[in-house]
């Protein structure tokens, strides 16, 4: 019997796509939007889309945002990064990761249909991801970026259900500059014309980048602590905006951050208004799932080795 792991196909074709360019991040949306005009354009026929760009909490925000969509019914695409054990984890379809046969499929497909063309390995990863939702019918996409947001291999979407930008500080500086003003800037790409966006917890500084690059698009801002909020109060969450009131246990992720990342994503839904169904939307808060971040372990070797009272965390 083979000893082989059930992805060695996958892992194959991706160890090859990593050699296509020269360097692992080339910031640019000419190769992408080559390939997926070859591919037939598959980023034009998703279902809609919300797209998350920031430093800290896209991920977070993702998880809280695939939960309490879930709970109300709802079939949900996402694309995140990195994985943590295997590729397949940054692909979902209909929430659950996508089969290895289907992504070896894909990545076969994206890779010939490039024809050893220079593409980063994100850039054509990227392009498999948006062929895979494509194939599958869905209510929604949650769209993570890779790194920034105006040159991101995710922002060839033009016109997104909604945009969301979580906390933004320093980070990828010698990609996208030394200064958090231009950090921003960079991350404000992903708005676009018309499209609502919802803005997590800032400093007033890359708020009002933001603010600057929204009204050269006419893209209408919903801010935390302006257009809505949520904090901890008597050991509730509590959200409020303009139209509603919310009172839920704590969220399952742990920690102050999440009670705000939690708020970031009800602000989401309610601008869609997919809110109608209070119950559903507190079970996803008390079901999300975002593994290894603030994690207890509770089995395994290493928690068998533990000292009597002691606790593992990641």
């Amino acid at each position: 019997m083979s000893t082989e792991p059930t992805t060695a196909r996958s892992n194959a074709i991706l160890a090859r796509l990593s050699t296509l360019h020269p360097k692992l991040i080339d910031l640019s949306l000419g190769r992408i939007e080559g390939l997926l005009k070859n591919l037939g354009n598959p980023h034009q026929k998703l279902p809609p889309v919300i797209h998350v760009a920031g430093t800290n909490a896209k991920g977070s925000v993702i998880a809280f945002l695939k939960a309490m969509l879930e709970a109300q019914g709802k079939s949900v695409h996402a694309y995140t990064s990195p994985h943590l054990v295997h590729f397949h984890e940054r692909i979902v379809l209909n929430g659950q990761m996508i089969e290895e046969d289907e992504l070896a499929s894909i990545l076969d497909e994206c890779e010939r249909k490039n024809g050893g063309a220079p593409i980063t390995h994100f850039e054509i990863t990227t392009a498999a991801a948006f062929l895979a939702f494509s194939r599958h019918p869905a209510d929604v996409v949650l769209l993570e970026t890779g790194l920034g947001g105006q040159f991101d291999a995710t922002n060839v979407i033009d016109k997104p259900a909604l945009t969301i930008i979580t906390p933004v500080d320093l980070d990828h500086q010698s990609f996208l500059g030394d200064q958090v003003e231009q950090i921003a800037r960079e991350k404000a790409g992903i708005i676009k014309p018309g499209v609502p966006c919802i803005i997590g917890p800032q400093p007033d500084n890359v708020l009002e980048v933001l603010q600057q690059v929204a009204d050269k698009v006419s893209a209408p801002l919903s801010i935390f602590n302006q257009e809505w909020s949520a904090y901890e109060e008597h050991g509730r969450l509590v959200y409020q905006d303009q139209s509603a009131l919310f009172d839920f246990d704590l969220p399952a992720l742990i920690g102050h951050h999440q009670i705000q990342n939690a708020g970031t994503a009800l602000a989401a839904l309610q601008m869609l208004n997919w809110t109608e169904d209070i119950a559903a939307l507190e079970n996803g808060l008390q079901k999300t799932k975002w593994p290894a971040r603030l994690q207890r372990l509770r089995r395994g070797p290493l928690v068998d080795a533990l000292p009597k009272g002691a606790e593992l965390w990641l």
